[in-house]
């Protein structure tokens, strides 16, 4: 499994920089563009989920425990963090989105039949590994309800509501956008807020902030450490951000709106872990300085964490509805809510029954990515290297949106 995922990581890497040298400069136009500001939202929300919220707090201690995992001494535990969450694996999701918005419609890889089935298996687990990831974490979250290490009937409660709440408001994407602009203000609220009272009250200053967040910069001296897995859990990572990958770039694709390639590729490696890493060196303040998390506070950040599994639920679940034509214009509102909600659980279950996990689907990512790639070179080089801009129909409807505009 490791040199399978290392395959896939120098493989993707490698073909972010073809995409770069061959198409730096062309415009990206999805088939349903946004503005900039929306797409951003969108993606940082439907590629994100609880586990941004909640899982630091839990790992800062692991990752500064080098008697235990001398692996991690070359930089410090916020830069590991950061590491494993932000800036270079967005890559993944820039190579899919421009693979989905320029190179797709000349392909037409994902309407093979065998594959447009397995990448919709592809996209239903991840949903469900989704939820099964917040109801084994409930536990720490919200110890107030249990004892702490047990996945007790509330917790089962609350898993289902935030299942039911994603297919219904996957059935229409104002419900979607909606979502994505709203998680994300919640979400900066969120960091205000604990930026607050970490650094303008008691013993912190704002100098203290930009103290912590300079310890960031490790990652960066120290990127190469972080291309092929680190250990066992930093494996564990990276399938989960491939099993993540296809289905990001398939669904953000259909929103870009205009920007070049480069544009592109910084926006979605720039904005979203500008946001992750205040986050994070929010979050480390309160470990280094071991401050106490008030019970409003935690309930924020529950609150928010929730919000962030509807709302990447959704975007997943609208996507694979479109694309086995299962959306409620194709089989009725009542199919639609009824089926996808009792397919989320049972999926969700057999993660919780150790009869699915995540390594396996992203390994089946990577078998994907090589594929597509093997296709490409035996059937369609040509139509691939002669690719100057955006599909023609997107361009067209781009023209019409902004001149309503």
């Amino acid at each position: 499994m490791t040199l399978w995922l290392s395959m896939g990581m120098l493989f993707t890497l490698a073909a972010v920089v073809v995409v770069l040298i061959k198409w730096w400069n062309i415009r990206c136009i999805g088939v349903t563009p946004v503005s900039t500001v929306t797409f951003i939202a969108i993606l940082f929300t439907s590629g994100l989920d609880v586990g941004l919220i909640m899982f630091p707090l839990t790992e800062f201690g692991g990752y500064a425990d080098l008697a235990e995992s001398p692996e991690y001494g070359f930089a410090n535990p916020l830069a590991i963090e950061f590491g494993f969450w932000g800036f270079l694996i967005w890559g993944f999701y820039f190579l899919t989105c421009f693979y989905f918005c320029i190179i797709e419609p000349k392909v037409q890889f994902f309407q093979i039949r065998m594959v447009k089935w397995v990448n919709n298996a592809v996209i239903i687990g991840t949903c469900a590994f989704t939820a099964f990831l917040l109801l084994v974490n409930l536990p720490w979250y919200l110890p107030q309800l249990g004892d702490g290490e047990s996945v007790i009937p509330i917790f089962y409660l609350i898993v289902l509501a935030c299942i039911a709440a994603a297919v219904y408001s996957s059935s229409d994407f104002k419900y979607v956008r909606i979502l994505s602009l709203g998680s994300s203000v919640l979400f900066m609220l969120l960091i205000a807020m604990m930026w607050s009272s970490a650094f303008l009250t008691g013993e912190g200053s704002p100098k203290d902030f930009f103290i912590t967040a300079a310890l960031i910069t490790e990652y960066f001296t120290n990127l190469h450490h972080f291309i092929l897995p680190l250990n066992d859990y930093h494996e564990f990572y990276l399938y989960w951000w491939f099993a993540w990958s296809i289905m990001i770039g398939q669904f953000t694709a259909r929103f870009v709106s205009g920007l070049k390639t480069w544009q592109l590729m910084l926006a979605m490696l720039i904005f979203p872990s500008a946001a992750i890493g205040t986050w994070f060196t929010v979050l480390y303040h309160y470990h280094a300085e071991d401050l106490s998390i008030s019970t409003w506070i935690n309930f924020a950040m529950i609150s928010v964490g929730i919000l962030m599994v509807i709302n990447s639920l959704d975007s997943l679940i609208r996507l694979y509805s479109e694309n086995l034509k299962l959306a409620p214009r194709h089989i009725g509102m009542g199919k639609y809510l009824v089926g996808n909600f009792i397919a989320m659980c049972g999926l969700t279950a057999l993660f919780q029954l150790d009869f699915l996990r995540i390594q396996w689907v992203g390994a089946l990512v990577i078998a994907i990515y090589f594929a597509s790639f093997v296709y490409i070179m035996i059937s369609k080089r040509k139509e691939v290297f002669s690719i100057t801009g955006t599909p023609p129909e997107n361009t067209l409807d781009f023209t019409r949106i902004e001149k309503t505009a």
